[in-house]
């Protein structure tokens, strides 16, 4: 093959490279923290602030290949991908950039010399056509004098809808800003008179986009000059691929083509055209990117969107009828068809089989309960008819595909309203949208008004009220028992932020005391959360700021103490972890991270100790306010982040350095003592582990001590043969289980000679009700299943008294369900007795109490079942 995907990257670089274009890497797929995206999904993301007029780039000339991906927002490509032969979720681009270093003629010339010239890619240029933005004169006069391209092969775009500036072909960064006409070149997949169908991709295809940024938009309708125009291309590298090797799609291209055969030919699948195979590969392409720039599967944020990929695989999978776990398995034949980054992925490959495979372990339980759970509704259905509700569930709140749930019901014949379920989906969002609005909504504030935040070094203020808030709408004063928010000028509370809880205390004056319950940041404001418990307080009064002292020194040990336990994780544990999210507060703190393998007992006690090593070392903290640029090169910092230009760093010695801006100690010793109270895993991939320090670890201690004390009096030993005890204990108790075992197994043969020769017949069918002699609900279902197996036809209604209850269970062969249902019986035993339990119609179970005449009661039972029977 001729033009390989190795082979176009590195034809379109060399052309630039020639071309005087500086060639830089691909950025990351997660953009910077200054980027509002979840993943980088155009090749001139990383080049945003420098089209913004923010930054200057060294070089005016640049080339890369950007990976890319889209799955939502203006690029919502994801459910077209697979069945589309040309949207992918992750896909790469072929950039050229200038940044004053030419305008339209030169990259006009550029993208047509690469597509045509014989060097290089030699598309015919008869196969060709391309579109402009309808008032971009110089682009229709270069593109027809030129380039020589026929007036019939150069399409005017118009504004839509008769909206300035709407249009495909003119690129706007948002509502204002740097905005500009672009022209795209098209591959003619048929022949025609040239009236084509621009979304038609069974007529021609979009492969490269050139735009022009040479405006900046003011208003909606006022666009002026900027001082140097930008230029942002962009191919994507599949498609050139489908249209240089002559295949019909992306999805047979070679790197492509290399996944389906595998997939393939590892199940023994006869077909290698088929949309499910499409999505396997495209999004297993997609997981390994993401979870190579250490994003794990989670239910918010990039996290979410790893985890919708990785299951729409495994549903993909599923029905193709791949029964084990296989998505993990494709990590190594999609590392061999990458290029950038292929060394660094070769070195991750264990971890992201790893992720991948914990997902598919966890999707599978769900893909059980949930086809365990759809399947008993159905066999209830009266009407061959699925509730919305129902449907919802089983995605809410058990994780269950909607599509999933779609193809069984279609197997069953079951039918499902699709505008219906549209509909209750939309109103149980807008319901919670609603809830959420109305919860947050009372403390939400507007104003412009800035605070002062002085409580690094001072805990108690003379200030003056600045704002008062009640119910978000602002006031001049607050009554006595009214909640509201103050905005003060200077504050030593601290607001909420960086996982460490806002403060709490006191404002006052005088015999008028507001009672701060919390403390949030409202972008540059500190709004203090409260209570008014005395007196009255009006804005402008001058008023003492206090905050509870004993509960910050609580909440600067844990915040601390935080930074060394993310040092200490990542010097013991084999493989580098990320912070995931923390919580600190008086009481304790919380640290999720990514890290792929089981933690076990062993490396948790070493956590503890080198843990407790750095405190006992008494390290004092030092705190330095840097430029950002400077500290992001040296301290940990969250990538999702925004970050002022000048940051505050907390370094502690060589063990940690990190960009943090809440309330530390001194030295490490004041935290006393460190404690892990828990560790877990939270999904896949990220850990949790909670500790508490100084008084409250002490006492976490004493109360252990004092439960291993009354475990020493209960047991009548002391500490030393503590262990044997408990241990000779569970093996007498093992002993106790075998031989329960055995004689329950003798007391239900012997129930079960006993129940055959009481079945009585009625028509042909055999029916009893009888109490039995077991122990448990696990034997009445093994004398219920066991008496089934012996009779074609009847009714088994089974029941054993259990202290002061009786449980009983109901089953009724398939013959005799038009006339009787086991849940009516369950019904009809409400009249007679209190009584909870359910089922189907097949078989039911139920609890009876305050019983004063059993018999009496299954003799009504028995008169309702032969009167069923006879009808």
């Amino acid at each position: 093959m001729k033009y390989t995907t190795k082979i176009i990257r590195k034809m379109f670089l060399n052309f630039f490279k020639n071309n005087q274009h500086n060639t830089l890497p691909s950025s990351s797929l997660i953009p910077d923290t200054t980027s509002n995206l979840l993943f980088t999904n155009a090749g001139m993301n990383q080049f945003q602030d420098i089209f913004l007029g923010k930054k200057k780039h060294p070089y005016s000339r640049i080339t890369t290949i950007q990976k890319c991906l889209r799955t939502g927002g203006k690029h919502n490509d994801f459910d077209q991908v697979g069945y589309s032969e040309y949207h992918h979720t992750f896909f790469e681009m072929l950039g050229n950039f200038s940044f004053g270093g030419y305008c339209k003629k030169e990259a006009i010339s550029y993208a047509w010399k690469l597509l045509t010239h014989p060097k290089w890619f030699n598309i015919p240029k008869k196969k060709l056509f391309v579109t402009v933005y309808y008032e971009d004169y110089e682009s229709y006069n270069i593109w027809n004098q030129h380039i020589k391209l026929s007036k019939k092969n150069i399409i005017k775009i118009y504004d839509k809808n008769n909206q300035t500036y709407e249009s495909d072909n003119f690129w706007q960064m948002g509502n204002t800003g740097p905005c500009g006409p672009c022209t795209e070149i098209f591959f003619k997949k048929k022949k025609n008179n040239g009236n084509y169908d621009l979304n038609d991709k069974t007529q021609c295809i979009e492969i490269w986009n050139i735009v022009f940024i040479q405006f900046n938009k003011i208003t909606k309708n006022k666009i002026i000059p900027l001082e140097n125009i930008s230029i942002d291309t962009g191919m994507g590298l599949e498609r050139i691929a489908s249209i240089l090797q002559n295949v019909s799609s992306n999805y047979k291209i070679d790197i492509f083509k290399e996944i389906i055969n595998y997939i393939c030919e590892k199940n023994n699948l006869k077909f290698t055209n088929h949309p499910s195979l499409n999505i396997m590969a495209d999004h297993v392409r997609a997981a390994v990117f993401i979870i190579y720039e250490k994003i794990t599967p989670s239910n918010e944020g990039r996290g979410y969107i790893l985890r919708r990929i990785i299951r729409r695989a495994l549903l993909h999978s599923n029905k193709l009828g791949i029964q084990n776990n296989f998505l993990h398995k494709l990590v190594n034949i999609v590392i061999q068809t990458a290029h950038e980054k292929k060394k660094d992925l070769q070195i991750q490959k264990k971890y992201i089989m790893h992720i991948l495979q914990e997902e598919e372990n966890q999707f599978n339980t769900t893909l059980n309960n949930g086809i365990n759970f759809l399947k008993k509704k159905i066999n209830n259905l009266k009407e061959k008819y699925l509730d919305p509700k129902i449907i919802f569930y089983l995605y809410d709140t058990l994780g269950f595909p909607i599509d999933l749930t779609q193809d069984i019901c279609k197997e069953h014949h079951i039918l499902i309203d699709q505008h219906q379920l549209k509909n209750f989906i939309q109103e149980i969002k807008q319901k919670r949208k609603e809830e959420n609005k109305k919860y947050t909504l009372k403390n939400i504030i507007y104003t412009n008004c800035k605070s002062k935040f002085c409580g690094y070094k001072k805990y108690k203020i003379t200030t003056t009220v600045k704002k008062i808030f009640i119910n978000g709408e602002e006031k001049k004063k607050i009554l006595p028992f009214e909640e509201g928010v103050f905005i003060l000028h200077e504050t030593p509370f601290f607001g909420e932020s960086g996982g460490q809880i806002g403060d709490t205390g006191i404002i006052y004056n005088n015999e008028n005391i507001f009672q701060v319950k919390n403390t949030q940041n409202f972008s540059d404001t500190i709004g203090h959360i409260g209570k008014l418990s005395s007196g009255k307080i009006y804005v402008n009064d001058i008023v003492t700021a206090e905050i509870d002292i004993k509960k910050r020194l609580y909440i600067k040990n844990n915040h601390t103490t935080t930074h060394l336990l993310h040092a200490t994780l990542k010097k013991i544990l084999t493989y580098p972890i990320q912070q995931k999210g923390s919580f600190i507060d008086s009481k304790y703190l919380r640290f999720d991270f990514t890290y792929p393998y089981k933690i076990l007992p062993s490396m948790i006690e070493k956590i503890e100790i080198l843990l407790n090593q750095y405190i006992q070392e008494n390290i004092p903290i030092q705190v330095k306010d840097i430029n950002f640029d400077i500290a992001k090169k040296n301290y940990i910092f969250l990538h999702n982040k925004t970050y002022p230009p000048i940051v505050r760093t907390i370094t502690i010695k060589n063990i940690s350095k990190e960009i943090c801006k809440g309330t530390h100690v001194k030295q490490t010793g004041t935290i006393g003592i460190a404690r892990i109270r828990l560790y877990k895993n939270i999904s896949t991939g990220i850990k949790r582990i909670e500790v508490i320090t100084g008084i409250h670890a002490i006492k976490k201690i004493q109360e252990q001590n004092k439960k291993m004390q009354k475990i020493q009096y209960i047991l009548k030993t002391d500490n030393s043969t503590l262990i044997p005890k408990i241990q000779k204990i569970i093996q007498y108790y093992e002993q106790l289980k075998k031989k329960y075992h055995h004689l329950n197994k003798i007391l239900i043969q012997n129930e079960i000679k006993k129940i055959i020769e009481k079945l009585k017949i009625i028509q042909n069918n055999n029916y009893i009700i009888q109490k039995v002699n077991v122990l448990d609900n696990k034997s009445l279902k093994i004398l219920i299943n066991h008496i089934k197996s012996k009779i074609d036809s009847g009714i088994i209604i089974l029941f054993y008294k259990n202290y002061e209850k009786y449980v009983l269970m109901i089953n009724i062969t398939e013959n005799l369900l038009q006339k009787i249902q086991a849940t009516k019986i369950i019904t009809l035993l409400k009249k007679y007795t209190n009584t909870v339990g359910g089922g189907n119609s097949e078989m039911a179970q139920c609890i009876m109490q305050n019983i004063t005449n059993i018999k009496n009661i299954m003799k009504h039972i028995e008169s309702w079942i032969i009167n069923k029977i006879k009808k």
